[in-house]
């Protein structure tokens, strides 16, 4: 049997941070409040003019080329999962693509929010299964900064910047992308979304004027829902594929809440040094933070490590993959 394996992970933070001190200096919020409430202490920021979600890909596509002695023209496709795309069109895909060279594949963007990552790579391991590509390049990544509103105490500490991307390879190994489960309900549109800037309602003075153009969350539904939907699933793929607490060797959940985060792990009954964690560092990059994870943990990881990656995001999206790492 074909798989995808992982065969190189990059990715990229903007150097700009803003601390809780500095935010608490926008808004009325403290450290000790966001904290208490969501476990971040600071997050990155992508600042400079013309500057979007494709400089970040750009850059964390150009570190997995160079790790694994990838030539651009050997890509065979290219999936951008973000929510804050350059523009409508052209894609971030080919905006990145253009940036790194890679001419010879076919590319699109996907639209998951938070749960993008993981849409991308059960989308990038079956091009890889059909035997049709050898190499798939994923992209996951927001400029969550961009669509938060400073006014608005609840979400404004949650967003910073970030992306990752990973190449995607076939192998016959038992590693790779071994399983997932995938969901998506719309009864989550009204708790969580962006209402303008699209078909619906095109950006207007009208849509500016009432802060359309801005990310609207719910925090006590979407925390619910958050909570129930990651655990279920990540126990549900534990349970489909024989994995028990002792033979999961990591949890890459999606950083969004430390509370959520914690609340799964004990679901799974895993130990906290089994489950990553860096929300207090760059608070919900979206589709990046679970790719950011992987980045920075992997010195830490080993051929044939269990991981079960796992996030929820608006939509409502959610689910959970089953990942033995390749190397």
């Amino acid at each position: 049997m074909i798989r995808a394996a992982i065969t190189g992970i990059g990715a990229y933070i903007p150097e700009d941070v803003l601390t809780n001190a500095e935010m608490a200096t926008i808004v009325d919020t403290t450290d000790e409040w966001i904290m208490s409430r969501v476990g971040i202490k600071e997050r990155h920021v992508l600042k400079g003019e013309n500057k979007g979600t494709s400089t970040m890909g750009a850059e964390a596509v150009k570190m997995v080329l160079k790790k694994t002695n990838t030539k651009p023209e050997e890509v065979e496709v290219i999936i951008f999962a973000t929510t804050t795309p350059d523009y409508i069109f052209p894609s971030t895909a080919a905006m990145t693509a253009e940036a790194c060279g890679i001419k010879n594949a076919l590319g699109f963007d996907i639209q998951a929010a938070c749960s993008g990552f993981i849409y991308a790579l059960e989308i990038g391991s079956n091009f890889i299964k059909s035997g049709k590509y050898k190499k798939v390049i994923i992209v996951a990544g927001d400029k969550m900064t961009s669509i938060t509103n400073y006014k608005d105490r609840t979400t404004c500490p949650l967003f910073g910047d970030a992306a990752g991307a990973v190449l995607l390879e076939p192998t016959t190994e038992e590693v790779g992308v071994m399983d997932s489960i995938l969901h998506i309900d719309g009864v989550g549109i009204p708790h969580l979304h962006m209402h303008g800037g699209g078909s619906v309602h095109p950006a207007s003075h009208e849509t500016v004027d009432k802060g359309m153009h801005y990310v609207y969350q719910e925090g006590q539904v979407v925390f619910k829902h958050a909570v129930s939907k990651m655990a279920d699933v990540s126990v549900e793929i534990m349970e489909r594929n024989h994995l028990t607490k002792d033979t999961v060797n990591w949890l890459v959940p999606h950083q969004a809440n430390i509370r959520i985060i914690e609340a799964v792990g004990n679901r799974m009954g895993l130990p906290a040094e089994k489950v990553m964690i860096n929300i207090q560092k760059y608070g919900n990059t979206s589709a990046g933070t679970i790719p950011v994870c992987l980045y920075e943990w992997e010195s830490k990881l080993k051929k044939g490590d269990n991981l079960i990656l796992t996030a929820f995001g608006g939509g409502f999206t959610w689910g959970a993959l089953y990942l033995k790492w390749a190397y």
